[in-house]
């Protein structure tokens, strides 16, 4: 089940308030008010697009069979990847690793996800145990539990990986206690000579819109820039209902909105829509959709770059954090940076190009060649201008990293911004290129990591 498909089932599972299998125009419009009035916190009448994303987030329960096939963990994610997708990765796997381990390895592979969850995250982990397995280059431990964080437990490994970690991955929502010492745990593991590697959506965690006047508690605090599983709707609400682009919406808006969304749910006028009639026909609801009902050009809408950090220490480290990613299957230029490097080797200077989410890094975020090594980029001179105008806000420096490696304190840090499809798993050279970051950040493969602007 595809991520859209499972926004579909989540909203028709809030939406049928009487649990009779069907969605009636009267409770889609009391769904619609009710999250209205939970977001108007301040009773001013209107609200903005990160209080409403709050409370969806909150509201939207999760319906079984969430995630896939077996294997879940405590919140719910799938950690079977599918038999197919390993089957690809297998073949592709390199054979031998750029270096030779300087004493036995161990990688703690972290799967927490708090916000997004990407289909591909059990395929990356089993990826990095059967990459360490074939090349000797290391041996695997595979968590999707965040208490394995602690100081003790750490000291066991050389590397973290971050796998496609999203919101804020580390907080236990109970005891602020326990978060700060899995946030000091993690900073100490790197800082004292260890080291993190992270893929794709590592970078969209611990940021957050900025604080808007009168925005819900804890609205811009946390989480992941996309606003966790509702935040896509949310942001379709927004471009259909705010009609006078105040970037708010107003209860009347919230009402007309719903109104103008059963329309279109119920063509035939019969007062009530099954679960398989609204996931067929909620398509047509979404701005700019692609032919066929798909998520086209620019369907997810961009407002200004407002993103703040939220854990300061882990954005720098990290080196930024998610601002914009163009719709997959998007076609990419890789660009490499440093053909020098070991580890770029397996691209031997040739750019090449990927059909994958490209991430793009907040303007205000921590990413700067002054404070990493940029190991790839997009090459954005040969993106269509079509293409680049589906970014709002660019960066006015058009200077997209997607891998890099830095510093931290004594221990290193790789990050590759690829790896949202299965797809990306079968593709050696993309393998061999994560291999070689790992074993960076083990210490085993010699690097040039200075900053790229000095």
């Amino acid at each position: 089940m595809k991520f859209e498909d499972k926004t579909l089932v989540w909203v028709f599972t809030a939406a049928d308030i009487n649990k009779d299998g069907f969605v009636t125009h009267d409770e889609l419009r009391t769904t619609f008010s009710k999250w209205f009035s939970d977001a108007d916190t301040g009773k001013t009448g209107s609200i903005t697009q990160e209080q409403l994303t709050t409370v969806v987030n909150a509201a939207m329960p999760a319906p079984a069979g969430f995630g896939g096939g077996g294997g879940r963990g405590a919140a719910g994610q799938n950690q079977t990847p599918k038999p197919e997708d390993v089957a690809k990765m297998m073949a592709a796997l390199p054979d031998s690793a750029p270096a030779k381990p300087l004493k036995p390895r161990k990688v703690l592979v972290l799967c927490k996800a708090n916000g997004f969850v990407h289909s591909s995250i059990p395929l990356a982990a089993k990826t990095i145990e059967a990459m360490g397995t074939k090349t000797g280059a290391w041996t695997t431990t595979i968590t999707y539990d965040s208490a394995d964080i602690n100081t003790t437990n750490l000291q066991q490994y050389d590397v973290l990986f971050l796998d496609s970690t999203t919101g804020a991955f580390l907080d236990d929502p109970n005891d602020s206690g326990t978060t700060a010492a899995r946030k000091a745990a993690l900073l100490a593991f790197v800082r004292g000579g260890k080291g993190i590697a992270g893929i794709h959506a590592a970078s969209d965690s611990y940021h957050a819109a900025a604080p808007t006047p009168g925005a819900a508690p804890g609205a811009a605090r946390g989480g992941g820039g996309r606003g966790g599983v509702g935040g896509q709707l949310v942001a379709f609400m927004f471009t259909s209902g705010d009609k006078n682009n105040d970037q708010k919406l107003s209860g009347a808006e919230m009402t007309s909105l719903a109104d103008a969304w059963y329309d279109k749910l119920d063509p035939d006028k019969a007062g009530k829509v099954s679960q398989a009639d609204f996931n067929t026909r909620f398509a047509a609801l979404m701005p700019a959709a692609a032919p066929g009902g798909g998520r086209g050009a620019g369907a997810v809408p961009q407002g200004p770059d407002n993103q703040v950090g939220t854990w300061p220490d882990f954005n720098n480290l990290i080196a930024g954090f998610f601002k914009f990613h163009w719709v997959y299957p998007q076609e990419i230029t890789v660009k490499i940076d440093d053909p020098k490097s070991p580890l770029t080797a397996m691209f031997h200077g040739k750019e090449f190009v990927i059909h994958d989410e490209t991430y793009t890094q907040s303007i205000n975020s921590s990413w700067s060649r002054k404070n990493v090594h940029v190991l790839t980029s997009i090459d954005y001179d040969k993106m269509s201008p079509e293409d680049k105008a589906k970014e709002s806000n660019p960066r006015a420096d058009h200077d997209y990293g997607l891998s890099w490696i830095r510093r931290e304190g004594q221990g290193r840090v790789f990050y590759e911004a690829h790896g949202h499809d299965e797809s990306i798993y079968a593709m050696t050279p993309m393998l061999e290129h994560v291999l070689a970051g790992v074993q960076y950040a083990a210490g085993d493969l010699k690097a040039d990591d200075s900053p790229s602007m000095k």
